[in-house]
Protein backbone atom coordinates (compact mmCIF):
# COMPACT_ATOMS: atom_id res chain seq x y z
CA UNK A 1 0.00 0.00 0.00
CA UNK A 2 1.60 3.23 -1.14
CA UNK A 3 1.75 6.28 1.09
CA UNK A 4 -0.13 9.12 -0.55
CA UNK A 5 2.62 11.69 -1.18
CA UNK A 6 2.64 14.58 -3.65
CA UNK A 7 5.12 14.23 -6.50
CA UNK A 8 4.09 17.53 -8.10
CA UNK A 9 1.14 19.81 -8.69
CA UNK A 10 0.23 21.31 -12.05
CA UNK A 11 -0.82 24.88 -12.80
CA UNK A 12 -2.48 25.24 -16.22
CA UNK A 13 -2.43 28.34 -18.39
CA UNK A 14 -2.36 29.49 -22.02
CA UNK A 15 1.09 31.13 -22.12
CA UNK A 16 4.14 29.87 -20.26
CA UNK A 17 6.13 33.10 -20.42
CA UNK A 18 3.21 35.03 -18.95
CA UNK A 19 2.72 32.45 -16.20
CA UNK A 20 6.43 32.63 -15.34
CA UNK A 21 6.13 36.42 -15.08
CA UNK A 22 3.02 36.19 -12.86
CA UNK A 23 4.72 33.79 -10.46
CA UNK A 24 7.76 36.05 -10.31
CA UNK A 25 5.48 38.96 -9.38
CA UNK A 26 4.52 37.19 -6.13
CA UNK A 27 8.10 36.06 -5.46
CA UNK A 28 8.07 32.50 -6.85
CA UNK A 29 10.74 32.12 -9.54
CA UNK A 30 10.39 29.10 -11.79
CA UNK A 31 12.86 27.66 -14.29
CA UNK A 32 12.26 26.29 -17.77
CA UNK A 33 11.90 22.52 -17.83
CA UNK A 34 11.57 21.89 -21.56
CA UNK A 35 9.15 20.34 -24.04
CA UNK A 36 7.07 17.24 -23.52
CA UNK A 37 7.36 14.38 -25.99
CA UNK A 38 3.77 14.98 -27.10
CA UNK A 39 5.01 18.04 -29.01
CA UNK A 40 2.12 20.22 -27.85
CA UNK A 41 3.13 21.41 -24.35
CA UNK A 42 6.10 22.70 -22.40
CA UNK A 43 6.68 23.56 -18.77
CA UNK A 44 8.42 25.50 -16.01
CA UNK A 45 8.98 24.17 -12.52
CA UNK A 46 9.79 25.22 -8.97
CA UNK A 47 11.32 22.47 -6.81
CA UNK A 48 11.28 22.20 -3.00
CA UNK A 49 13.45 20.44 -0.39
CA UNK A 50 11.01 17.55 0.14
CA UNK A 51 11.33 16.61 -3.55
CA UNK A 52 7.91 17.90 -4.61
CA UNK A 53 7.50 20.70 -7.12
CA UNK A 54 5.09 23.07 -8.85
CA UNK A 55 4.76 22.60 -12.61
CA UNK A 56 3.54 25.40 -14.86
CA UNK A 57 2.24 23.89 -18.09
CA UNK A 58 1.12 25.65 -21.28
CA UNK A 59 0.63 24.81 -24.95
CA UNK A 60 3.30 25.38 -27.58
CA UNK A 61 0.58 26.07 -30.14
CA UNK A 62 -2.80 24.65 -31.00
CA UNK A 63 -4.14 21.92 -28.69
CA UNK A 64 -6.45 20.49 -31.37
CA UNK A 65 -4.15 17.47 -31.79
CA UNK A 66 -3.57 16.90 -28.08
CA UNK A 67 -4.03 13.31 -26.92
CA UNK A 68 -3.89 11.45 -23.61
CA UNK A 69 -3.73 13.51 -20.45
CA UNK A 70 -3.04 16.70 -22.41
CA UNK A 71 -6.40 16.46 -24.15
CA UNK A 72 -8.02 16.33 -20.72
CA UNK A 73 -6.12 19.43 -19.66
CA UNK A 74 -6.70 21.40 -22.89
CA UNK A 75 -9.64 23.45 -21.58
CA UNK A 76 -7.79 24.14 -18.33
CA UNK A 77 -4.79 25.46 -20.23
CA UNK A 78 -6.75 27.45 -22.81
CA UNK A 79 -9.02 29.06 -20.19
CA UNK A 80 -6.34 29.66 -17.55
CA UNK A 81 -7.68 27.34 -14.86
CA UNK A 82 -4.63 27.78 -12.62
CA UNK A 83 -4.59 24.79 -10.27
CA UNK A 84 -5.46 21.88 -12.52
CA UNK A 85 -3.99 18.53 -11.52
CA UNK A 86 -1.78 16.64 -9.08
CA UNK A 87 0.48 13.61 -9.16
CA UNK A 88 1.57 11.09 -6.52
CA UNK A 89 4.94 9.35 -6.72
CA UNK A 90 5.11 5.56 -6.67
CA UNK A 91 7.94 3.03 -6.88
CA UNK A 92 6.13 0.05 -8.45
CA UNK A 93 3.50 1.57 -10.66
CA UNK A 94 2.34 -1.66 -12.32
CA UNK A 95 1.76 -3.33 -8.94
CA UNK A 96 -0.01 -0.28 -7.55
CA UNK A 97 -2.22 0.01 -10.62
CA UNK A 98 -3.20 -3.66 -10.27
CA UNK A 99 -4.03 -3.13 -6.58
CA UNK A 100 -6.26 -0.16 -7.40
CA UNK A 101 -8.11 -2.07 -10.11
CA UNK A 102 -8.72 -4.86 -7.60
CA UNK A 103 -10.23 -2.21 -5.30
CA UNK A 104 -12.63 -1.25 -8.13
CA UNK A 105 -10.78 1.99 -8.97
CA UNK A 106 -10.66 2.90 -12.65
CA UNK A 107 -7.02 2.95 -13.79
CA UNK A 108 -5.69 3.77 -17.25
CA UNK A 109 -2.13 2.79 -18.10
CA UNK A 110 0.65 2.72 -17.10
CA UNK A 111 1.92 4.54 -20.18
CA UNK A 112 5.34 5.91 -21.03
CA UNK A 113 6.07 9.63 -21.09
CA UNK A 114 9.10 11.85 -21.52
CA UNK A 115 10.39 15.40 -21.65
CA UNK A 116 13.44 16.92 -23.31
CA UNK A 117 15.31 19.31 -21.04
CA UNK A 118 16.87 22.49 -22.45
CA UNK A 119 20.31 20.85 -22.08
CA UNK A 120 19.22 18.00 -24.37
CA UNK A 121 18.82 15.35 -21.65
CA UNK A 122 15.74 13.16 -22.14
CA UNK A 123 13.73 12.30 -19.03
CA UNK A 124 11.47 9.24 -19.04
CA UNK A 125 8.70 8.02 -16.76
CA UNK A 126 5.49 6.01 -16.61
CA UNK A 127 2.11 7.37 -15.55
CA UNK A 128 -1.23 5.83 -14.64
CA UNK A 129 -4.46 7.82 -14.61
CA UNK A 130 -6.95 7.09 -11.83
CA UNK A 131 -10.69 7.64 -11.89
CA UNK A 132 -12.81 9.23 -14.61
CA UNK A 133 -12.07 12.55 -16.27
CA UNK A 134 -8.78 14.33 -16.83
CA UNK A 135 -5.57 13.10 -15.21
CA UNK A 136 -5.08 14.13 -11.60
CA UNK A 137 -8.48 15.74 -11.25
CA UNK A 138 -9.76 14.12 -8.05
CA UNK A 139 -7.57 11.10 -7.48
CA UNK A 140 -3.93 11.82 -8.34
CA UNK A 141 -2.28 10.38 -11.40
CA UNK A 142 0.63 8.12 -10.50
CA UNK A 143 4.16 8.63 -11.77
CA UNK A 144 7.28 6.47 -11.59
CA UNK A 145 10.64 7.62 -12.94
CA UNK A 146 12.46 5.43 -15.45
CA UNK A 147 15.48 7.73 -15.57
CA UNK A 148 17.08 9.10 -12.37
CA UNK A 149 14.64 11.31 -10.52
CA UNK A 150 17.24 14.05 -10.12
CA UNK A 151 17.12 14.46 -13.89
CA UNK A 152 13.43 15.39 -13.65
CA UNK A 153 13.64 17.42 -10.44
CA UNK A 154 16.36 20.08 -10.76
CA UNK A 155 18.57 21.47 -7.98
CA UNK A 156 16.49 23.13 -5.30
CA UNK A 157 15.24 26.62 -6.00
CA UNK A 158 16.27 29.34 -3.57
CA UNK A 159 12.98 29.52 -1.71
CA UNK A 160 13.91 30.19 1.90
CA UNK A 161 11.48 28.58 4.31
CA UNK A 162 9.23 26.74 1.84
CA UNK A 163 9.62 23.01 2.42
CA UNK A 164 7.30 21.50 -0.19
CA UNK A 165 3.74 20.93 -1.34
CA UNK A 166 1.67 20.20 1.75
CA UNK A 167 -1.90 20.31 0.51
CA UNK A 168 -4.08 19.85 -2.56
CA UNK A 169 -7.50 21.50 -2.24
CA UNK A 170 -9.87 19.61 -4.56
CA UNK A 171 -13.25 21.05 -5.55
CA UNK A 172 -15.85 18.26 -5.57
CA UNK A 173 -19.62 18.02 -5.66
CA UNK A 174 -20.34 15.19 -3.20
CA UNK A 175 -18.45 14.84 0.06
CA UNK A 176 -19.75 11.38 0.95
CA UNK A 177 -19.05 9.87 -2.47
CA UNK A 178 -15.55 11.37 -2.71
CA UNK A 179 -14.71 10.29 0.84
CA UNK A 180 -15.72 6.75 -0.06
CA UNK A 181 -13.54 6.94 -3.20
CA UNK A 182 -10.42 7.93 -1.22
CA UNK A 183 -11.11 5.29 1.40
CA UNK A 184 -11.34 2.63 -1.28
CA UNK A 185 -8.26 3.81 -3.14
CA UNK A 186 -5.92 4.72 -0.28
CA UNK A 187 -7.64 3.53 2.94
CA UNK A 188 -8.00 7.09 4.19
CA UNK A 189 -9.55 7.54 7.60
CA UNK A 190 -12.48 9.75 8.52
CA UNK A 191 -11.93 13.33 7.38
CA UNK A 192 -11.94 16.35 9.66
CA UNK A 193 -14.69 18.72 8.54
CA UNK A 194 -15.14 22.47 8.93
CA UNK A 195 -16.71 25.40 7.10
CA UNK A 196 -14.95 28.24 5.29
CA UNK A 197 -16.94 31.40 4.59
CA UNK A 198 -14.53 32.89 2.04
CA UNK A 199 -14.60 29.77 -0.15
CA UNK A 200 -18.31 29.32 0.71
CA UNK A 201 -17.45 25.65 1.03
CA UNK A 202 -17.38 22.73 3.40
CA UNK A 203 -13.77 21.60 3.82
CA UNK A 204 -12.81 18.00 4.60
CA UNK A 205 -9.20 17.07 5.38
CA UNK A 206 -7.95 13.50 5.48
CA UNK A 207 -5.37 13.25 8.31
CA UNK A 208 -1.82 12.26 7.31
CA UNK A 209 -2.52 12.99 3.64
CA UNK A 210 -2.24 16.13 1.49
CA UNK A 211 -5.92 15.94 0.52
CA UNK A 212 -8.46 18.63 1.41
CA UNK A 213 -11.86 18.43 -0.27
CA UNK A 214 -13.87 21.61 -0.89
CA UNK A 215 -17.61 21.12 -1.42
CA UNK A 216 -19.49 24.30 -2.45
CA UNK A 217 -22.34 25.45 -0.24
CA UNK A 218 -23.48 27.86 -2.94
CA UNK A 219 -23.34 26.96 -6.64
CA UNK A 220 -22.96 30.67 -7.47
CA UNK A 221 -19.92 31.15 -5.22
CA UNK A 222 -16.36 30.68 -6.44
CA UNK A 223 -15.92 26.93 -5.81
CA UNK A 224 -19.31 26.12 -7.29
CA UNK A 225 -18.67 28.20 -10.41
CA UNK A 226 -15.25 26.61 -10.80
CA UNK A 227 -16.74 23.10 -10.79
CA UNK A 228 -19.30 24.23 -13.35
CA UNK A 229 -16.53 25.50 -15.62
CA UNK A 230 -13.69 22.99 -15.17
CA UNK A 231 -15.30 20.03 -13.46
CA UNK A 232 -14.08 18.44 -10.25
CA UNK A 233 -10.35 19.16 -9.94
CA UNK A 234 -7.81 20.94 -7.73
CA UNK A 235 -8.82 24.49 -6.84
CA UNK A 236 -5.81 25.54 -4.75
CA UNK A 237 -2.41 24.32 -3.56
CA UNK A 238 -0.82 24.77 -0.13
CA UNK A 239 2.93 25.00 0.44
CA UNK A 240 4.43 23.86 3.74
CA UNK A 241 6.54 26.20 5.87
CA UNK A 242 7.84 25.78 9.43
CA UNK A 243 7.48 29.45 10.30
CA UNK A 244 5.03 31.54 8.32
CA UNK A 245 6.38 35.04 8.95
CA UNK A 246 10.02 34.47 7.85
CA UNK A 247 8.92 32.42 4.83
CA UNK A 248 6.56 35.19 3.77
CA UNK A 249 9.33 37.77 3.42
CA UNK A 250 9.70 38.82 -0.19
CA UNK A 251 6.40 37.24 -1.23
CA UNK A 252 3.18 39.10 -2.09
CA UNK A 253 0.03 38.16 -0.15
CA UNK A 254 -3.52 39.45 -0.17
CA UNK A 255 -5.33 37.62 2.65
CA UNK A 256 -5.07 35.07 5.46
CA UNK A 257 -7.13 32.07 6.57
CA UNK A 258 -7.06 29.51 9.35
CA UNK A 259 -7.91 25.93 8.37
CA UNK A 260 -7.85 22.94 10.71
CA UNK A 261 -5.79 24.84 13.27
CA UNK A 262 -3.21 25.95 10.69
CA UNK A 263 -2.54 29.53 9.57
CA UNK A 264 -2.54 30.10 5.81
CA UNK A 265 -1.24 33.16 3.95
CA UNK A 266 -2.58 33.33 0.40
CA UNK A 267 -0.42 34.70 -2.38
CA UNK A 268 -1.88 37.66 -4.26
CA UNK A 269 -4.55 36.09 -6.45
CA UNK A 270 -4.80 39.10 -8.78
CA UNK A 271 -1.10 39.00 -9.62
CA UNK A 272 -1.48 35.25 -10.24
CA UNK A 273 -4.57 35.86 -12.43
CA UNK A 274 -6.78 33.65 -10.31
CA UNK A 275 -4.37 30.88 -9.31
CA UNK A 276 -4.75 30.18 -5.59
CA UNK A 277 -1.58 29.20 -3.71
CA UNK A 278 -1.15 29.49 0.03
CA UNK A 279 1.64 29.06 2.56
CA UNK A 280 0.64 26.92 5.55
CA UNK A 281 2.57 26.56 8.80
Amino acid sequence: MMKLRVDHVTVCGPNLEQMRHEFALVGLRTSYGGRHANGVTHMDLLAFPDGSYIELIAPLGSLSNATGMMSGWAKRMEENAGAGAWAACVQRIHEETARLRAADIEARGPESGSRLRPDGKKLEWETALLGPGAAGSVLPFLIEDKTPREWRVPPLSEMSGIEGVAGVVIAVRDLAATTALFRRAFRCGDPLVEEDSEFAATLARFPNTPVILAVPRDANAWVGKRIGRFGECPAAFLLKVSHLAPAAEGLAFDRHSRWFGKDIAWLDVERLRGTRIGLMD
